[in-house]
């Protein structure tokens, strides 16, 4: 198989053999550049990637880019994967959402109808993902949502068997986040979120946690601004009167980098507590002491230097522009989720023997993998959501990783027990 036994390391290495990520078998990956990725000719998989590639969030699909390119070349590297009893390498096509929902479902007809792929890739915003899924359905194209966490998109009519979401849920990051807190003295908090399904849900998902692992935490505000916001100061106006002791929010960029600067150049130096909050460049933008204590949660975060962190900072090293920031110097928690996605779904491909939609279907269902930090991850079968452990770390200066902003050091996991949703009460399937 493609990606066979884990040798990776990680905080929760699988001991033996198991199936999943296989670090020493990274390629040789001198003189990669997802600035000049080019894909292969002939006989290819096809995987259009749904990001915003223009607009306020192009920084987000430079991100998705620079990690489909890294898969791609790769595995392309090693000669591809074997599916219809032949060596396919991976192509990447471009299929630009700007962020719009207008603009997703032309960017996904145009994928399945005229670009013919065999995946669909993305994206962020759960609004946007709603519409893939929809897509997806209609034109039985394999969907890989790597980028959106609402717990409603898996559930009642939204379902459809083929999409997978790689990333955890809205209710796991509530969950994670009031397990973490418990441990601690923070009790006033103030939540400040996108105003869209995905911020709704998340909010209700934090209270939700803290109400059960923090009983005597207070929400002392609840803000939700417009997405890709400029001016952040009515919200921190109130955030200052508000005696909160932590802000919470699920921004992603550019509005959680733009959250963190305008907070501290208004002198409101109160922590923050997020799941997008490694944008390097923004932490570097407010230095040390304003990145200090900062609370960051993912389904996954790389505490190590060698293996693929390794190769991938050194290839780092000479890549062009907009590549070569400190936002993609190192491996990060949403750069390396996506590229476990997408090493998950090509390894699921390969021992499906195919490309065809309903094949992989039936053997990523149910499929226990172990991942890029050696964690054991459980694709459930009846509502296609991963199981798995979650992490939480501070943001400290120094550390290991940046001299010019304070980042992770200590990692807290919080296991899958306390914090995996529930399976849908509302779906055939899951009875």
């Amino acid at each position: 198989m493609l990606l066979g036994v884990t040798l990776g390391t990680g905080p929760a290495q699988a001991a033996g053999a198991a199936r999943g990520f296989n670090a020493s078998a990274v390629a040789d990956m001198t003189g990669f550049d997802p600035a000049k990725f080019e894909n292969p000719s002939g006989d290819v998989v096809k995987i259009g990637v749904l990001a915003p590639f223009s607009g306020d969030a192009a920084s987000v699909g430079q991100i998705y880019w620079a990690t489909g390119t890294w898969v791609a070349s790769d595995i392309n590297r090693r000669g591809g994967i074997t599916v219809d009893g032949k060596k396919k390498k991976i192509a990447l096509i471009k299929g630009d959402t700007m962020g719009k929902p207008a603009n997703t479902k032309q960017a996904v007809e145009k994928l399945c109808l005229q670009d013919k792929v065999d995946v669909l890739w993305g994206t962020a915003g759960s609004h946007l993902t709603a519409i893939i899924q929809a897509e997806a359905d209609k034109y039985k194209k394999l969907h890989l949502n790597s980028g959106s966490l609402s717990d409603t998109l898996m559930e009642g009519k939204a379902f459809t068997p083929y999409t997978f979401q790689h990333i955890w849920t809205t209710h796991s990051v509530g969950a994670t986040l009031a397990k973490f807190f418990a441990t601690r003295q923070e009790r006033k908090f103030y939540i400040l979120n996108q105003d869209y399904v995905f911020g709704h849900e998340l909010a209700e998902s934090f209270k939700a946690g803290l109400k059960k692992y923090v009983p005597d935490a207070q929400i002392v505000g609840e803000d939700f601004h417009p997405l890709f916001n400029k001016d952040f100061a009515p919200y921190l106006t109130k955030v200052k009167a508000s005696g909160a002791e932590m802000i919470f929010t699920g921004d992603w960029i550019p509005d959680s980098s733009n959250l963190l600067k305008q907070s501290r150049q208004m002198g409101i130096n109160l922590p923050v507590a997020g799941i997008f909050l490694d944008d390097i460049n923004g932490l570097i933008a407010v230095g040390p002491e304003g990145s200090k204590g900062l609370v960051f949660a993912s389904e996954l975060l790389i505490n190590f230097q060698d293996g693929i962190q390794h190769k991938w900072h050194e290839a780092w090293k000479t890549w062009a522009a907009p590549y070569n920031t400190p936002l993609y110097e190192w491996l990060g928690s949403t750069t390396g989720a996506y590229a476990e996605s997408l090493y998950w779904l090509l390894d699921a491909m390969e021992r499906a023997g195919s490309a065809d939609a309903e094949k992989v279907i039936k053997v990523w269902e149910g499929d226990e993998w172990t991942g890029l930090i050696g964690q054991k991850l459980t694709m459930r079968a009846c509502d296609h959501r991963v199981v798995r452990d979650t992490y939480v770390t501070e943001f400290v200066s120094p550390n290991k990783w940046y001299k010019d902003c304070a980042f992770m050091d200590k990692i807290t996991t919080i296991p899958a027990e306390f914090v995996t949703l529930p399976q849908p009460k509302d779906s055939s399937r899951c009875k």
